[in-house]
């Protein structure tokens, strides 16, 4: 039983793209059970003609993935709270199942400490799964389900009452790293997060680094996102370790400056509340095998 758990969808759009827009909004029509309210977001862009019951809002300027979903999830109300469960979508992705929004509302419905529930992506043509759309270290078979520490912003359902205890998503990101961080503010407020593979969201398969801004984010992010979540004594161990990672994947020069520009306005800008994780929240994470180290 589902426990009459309602959904809705939040879907941000630069417009660019209608017709995978309207591919996405079908699917979510087509979805088994009660209907799903969804809102597009245009995210500094007027919103494409969508169908009829879809609400739209647009925006005057891009805020940024976090910002334009935190548009959609308030919405639904403060923190989404007219809904139980908000789905986030990307709008060149496709419900590859009827059944995904009735497999979330079961599986929120029978653990009542389940706050996330990350999608498997897979590519609409090969039917295969990037390794870094398992957010797990061990990613090498992604038809495994398992409880994971992190989770994919494009493709997954959130219970709203994970955003009324722990906030949203942080606005100043922008882009890169914003899933994880509510991730660990989720996590050490103790709820859950798990990855399901039999619900799939199909996409097709892209490299983040095509977002120009792609190498300054991530850099930027990852040390906001030690700032903010992260005891003390753990922060220049995770820095340490992500700036060994980056240089042994030798990016280019052009990226590398890049890297190590955002990685300095990382520790110059200012990056919003800090409230460190427990020392147990991060004895869990090693527990399910992502210690925040890496």
């Amino acid at each position: 039983m589902s426990g009459g758990i309602t959904v809705g969808a939040v879907v941000i759009t630069m417009g660019n793209r209608p017709a995978e827009l309207r591919a996405l909004l079908d699917s979510v029509a087509k979805q088994d059970g009660a209907p799903v309210e969804v809102v597009v977001v245009g995210n500094g862009s007027p919103v494409p003609d969508v169908p009829d019951g879809v609400r739209t809002v647009e925006l005057p300027e891009n805020l940024g993935i976090p910002g334009g979903r935190n548009v959609g999830i308030e919405a639904f109300g403060p923190g989404g709270s007219r809904v139980d469960v908000l789905l986030f979508l990307d709008d060149d992705g496709l419900l590859a199942r009827n059944d995904t929004a009735e497999l979330c509302r079961q599986a929120f419905a029978a653990d009542p400490e389940l706050g996330i529930i990350s999608f498997r992506i897979a590519d609409p043509d090969t039917g295969e799964t990037q390794r870094r759309h398992v957010p797990r270290l061990r990613a090498s078979d992604p038809m495994r389900s398992s409880r994971v520490t992190t989770f994919l912003g494009g493709a997954n359902a959130v219970r709203t009452k994970v955003f009324e205890e722990v906030g949203v998503l942080p606005d100043e990101f922008f882009y890169a790293h914003e899933e994880t961080d509510l991730a660990w503010r989720a996590l050490d407020a103790g709820w859950l997060i798990d990855y399901r593979s039999d619900m799939v969201l199909n996409h097709p398969t892209t490299a983040p680094s095509r977002h120009a801004v792609y190498h300054r984010m991530v850099a930027r992010n990852r040390v906001w996102l030690a700032r903010r979540n992260l005891p003390a004594v753990l922060v220049p161990v995770y820095l340490g370790v992500w700036m060994l990672l980056t240089l042994l994947r030798r990016p280019s020069r052009a990226a590398l400056r890049a890297w190590f520009g955002g990685f300095k306005e990382g520790w110059t800008a200012p990056c919003g509340p800090r409230r460190p994780m427990k020392w147990r929240t991060v004895w869990r994470l090693t527990r399910l095998g992502r210690p925040p180290v890496i």
